[in-house]
């Protein structure tokens, strides 16, 4: 059960309201983490516009993000986030007996060694920044730019504070 109520954007300012209606209509099921983050309008109008601007770039592969979302969601345990996410990895061609082995088990056929590391250096974010070791770096570097790195490392740090701010306030799926 949800800890505080949802904010509907009508109680908003109209610029943090705006970026609310469009978060909702454009980016995904999310209303009710929106609705509660909507208690604090900066957080609004700052984090789901980033989270859309990042999707609009497509500086980084879908199919990594949402494998590295999903290694950490579940990883924290966020039944809010995967139960969003894990959908979207079948729309990116990863089969369900892959994805309920993630992030303990990435030996699974369909799974490439670009999403290996993927999902490797989203638990290490995740987990332990402190031990990632160069090498972890040099394998990132072949396949991705720095810019993709960049925003692989934010996307994971973030999903970390999602979970969070969704198990703390118990935010329930739409």
């Amino acid at each position: 059960m949800t800890r505080v109520r949802n904010i509907p954007a009508e109680e908003l300012p109209d610029d943090a309201a705006a970026i609310y209606r469009r978060y909702v209509a454009e980016y995904g099921p999310f209303a009710n983490q929106v609705g509660v983050l909507a208690h604090v309008p900066a957080a609004v109008r700052h984090l789901p516009a980033m989270l859309m601007e990042l999707r609009a770039a497509k500086t980084l592969p879908r199919r990594y993000l949402e494998l590295a979302i999903v290694a950490v969601s579940k990883r924290n345990a966020c039944h809010y986030c995967v139960g969003h996410h894990v959908p979207m990895l079948a729309v990116e061609g990863v089969p369900s007996d892959a994805v309920a082995q993630i992030p303990d088990q990435v030996d699974h056929p369909s799974l490439t060694d670009i999403d290996r590391l993927v999902l490797a250096y989203s638990v290490a974010v995740n987990d332990d920044p402190h031990r990632i070791r160069d090498a972890m770096h040099a394998d990132l570097r072949r396949y991705f730019s720095e810019a993709q790195i960049v925003e692989l490392t934010l996307r994971i740090a973030l999903t970390g504070f999602f979970n969070k701010f969704s198990e703390a306030l118990g935010i329930e799926e739409e």
